[in-house]
C-alpha cells in the first residue's frame, strides 16, 4: 500500500501515457530466484518494494485451489504464489494494460504455467471464479475508496474458509483499514510486520 516510487504518473490507470522505459529486476523471494520485466507507468519498476516483499514472504497459501492477486502490477506476488505451490491455480488481475502485458511476459520468463493474467477493474474480471485466497498490495494512490472496495467485496468472491491478505503501510490508514476488515469479515489479524508495513489477514467464516 504505497505511493508510486516513479512519482509522475498514476499507475492505477488503464492506459499509461508515459513512454515505456523498461527494466529487469533479478531477486530472491523465499530463497527462490525470480526475474521480473518492469516498465515506467507500473508500480515499483526499480525493485520489488518492501511492502510487496513482506506480503510474499509471509502470505499463507492454501494447499490447493484458486488464488487471486488483485492489483498485480508486473506480477511479483501472484507469480511467486504459483512458483511456491504448483498445485494452485493463480489468477492475476490489473486495470493497467501495461502491467497486464508485463505480468504475462513475467509468467513466461519465470516458467510458471499455473498462472493466468486478466485485465479488468478489481473483481470484474473474475466474476466466474471463487477463490480460496486473495492477496493484494492495493493501489493506495487510487484512493481509499478503491482499497476499501477490495476488502468489502472480497467475501462474495471467497470460498468458505478463504482468506484476504493485504499489505498496508503502518502509518497510512492502517487502523481505518483494520476496522473495514473487521466489519467485512467479523475478524482480522496482523499476519506480519516489518519495514513500516503490516500484512492484515481475515478469513471468511
Amino acid at each position: 500500500m504505497n505511493k508510486n516510487p516513479s512519482g509522475a504518473e498514476h499507475y492505477f490507470t488503464e492506459h499509461p501515457k508515459s513512454k515505456a522505459r523498461f527494466g529487469l529486476i533479478r531477486t530472491y523471494l523465499r530463497n527462490k530466484p525470480f526475474e521480473f520485466l518492469t516498465a515506467s507507468g507500473v508500480f515499483s519498476k526499480d525493485r520489488v518494494d518492501l511492502g510487496t516483499r513482506l506480503l510474499v514472504e509471509s502470505m499463507i497459501l492454501p494447499e490447493n485451489g484458486c488464488v487471486l492477486d488483485l492489483g498485480c502490477g508486473y506480477g511479483a506476488v501472484g507469480i511467486a504464489a504459483g512458483v511456491f505451490n504448483p498445485n494452485l491455480r493463480v489468477v492475476l488481475v490489473d486495470v493497467n494494460m501495461r502491467a497486464v502485458r508485463l505480468a504475462r511476459r513475467n509468467v513466461e520468463l519465470n516458467c510458471v504455467w499455473n498462472v493466468e493474467v486478466r485485465h479488468g477493474h478489481l473483481y470484474a474480471a473474475v466474476c466466474d471464479l471463487v477463490f480460496d485466497c486473495v492477496v493484494s498490495n492495493p493501489p493506495v494512490s487510487a484512493g481509499m475508496k478503491v482499497v476499501e472496495a477490495i476488502i468489502v467485496e472480497a467475501p462474495e468472491h471467497l470460498a468458505c474458509g478463504g482468506t484476504l491478505q493485504m499489505v498496508v503501510k503502518s502509518k497510512i490508514g492502517r487502523k481505518r483499514l483494520q476496522s473495514v476488515f473487521e466489519k467485512a469479515f467479523g475478524n482480522v489479524e496482523v499476519l506480519a510486520r516489518g519495514s513500516g508495513y503490516r500484512v492484515l489477514i481475515s478469513r471468511k467464516s
